[in-house]
This record gives structure tokens, C-alpha cells and sequence, in this order.
């Protein structure tokens, strides 16, 4: 999967901003805090945060590894992105954006447009 279908993808939810961190890492966040990260380099690799009970289970996966420095937060590594399908990526994707969102205070939320209480389904 080609970055730019990921870009697309991901800056398509509610608040979301993208830059460029460690010199070869594309962030998507909401709230300034970051749910997905792609690298820039082939093979493309990317990580995202997965629910707690998921965390294990997926992290043992053949392709997938604890992400470094985030694993403890429930982050997770996919080494290359092309393992994947579109659908599953998206599906781990928006999974990622809304715990990240959930964790949001309130005004935070208000701020950015979005009532606190919207859910969206993961």
C-alpha cells in the first residue's frame, strides 16, 4: 500500500494532523497526540495503538512486533505494510485514532469541533 493512500485514509477523520518526526517518520494525530506512524523508507512499515486485549495476541503475529518505545502503551509494529489489506489496515487504523481520541480531555474534544461524547464504532 502506497503512502499516500494511507495520507489519504487517515487525514479523511475528524481532526486529524500529519507531520514529519524523527526525520523519517509520517505522524497522524488528533489532539497532538499521535495514533498512526508510517515510515518513509522501504519496505514501508507502520505502527499503531490496539486495545489492550488485542495488544499480546497481535504483537506475536508473524509481521507484526511491539512497536520500540511505545510497546508499553499497547503499540504495535507492522514491518511491512504490504502484509496487510487495505481493509485491515483501515480497520487497525480507525481502531488507533479512536482509542487515541477517547483519552482526549473534554475541552480538548470541545475545542476541536467534537462533542465529547461521540463514539465512533472501532
Amino acid at each position: 500500500m502506497e503512502i499516500d493512500l494511507i495520507r489519504t485514509f487517515c487525514t479523511s477523520l475528524f481532526a486529524v494532523t500529519e507531520d514529519i518526526k524523527w526525520g523519517n517518520d509520517l505522524c497522524f494525530s488528533i489532539g497532538g497526540k499521535m495514533f498512526c506512524v508510517v515510515g518513509l523508507e522501504e519496505p514501508i512499515s507502520v505502527s499503531f495503538k490496539v486495545r489492550d486485549d488485542q495488544f499480546e495476541t497481535i504483537s506475536l503475529q508473524e509481521g507484526f512486533d511491539p512497536a520500540p518505545y511505545v510497546a508499553r502503551y499497547n503499540w504495535v509494529l507492522v514491518r511491512d505494510v504490504a502484509r496487510l489489506s487495505r481493509n485491515e489496515l483501515h480497520d487497525f487504523i480507525r481502531q488507533s485514532y479512536q482509542l487515541v481520541k477517547d483519552r482526549l480531555p473534554k475541552k480538548l474534544l470541545i475545542k476541536l469541533g467534537t462533542p465529547p461524547q461521540e463514539k465512533e464504532e472501532s
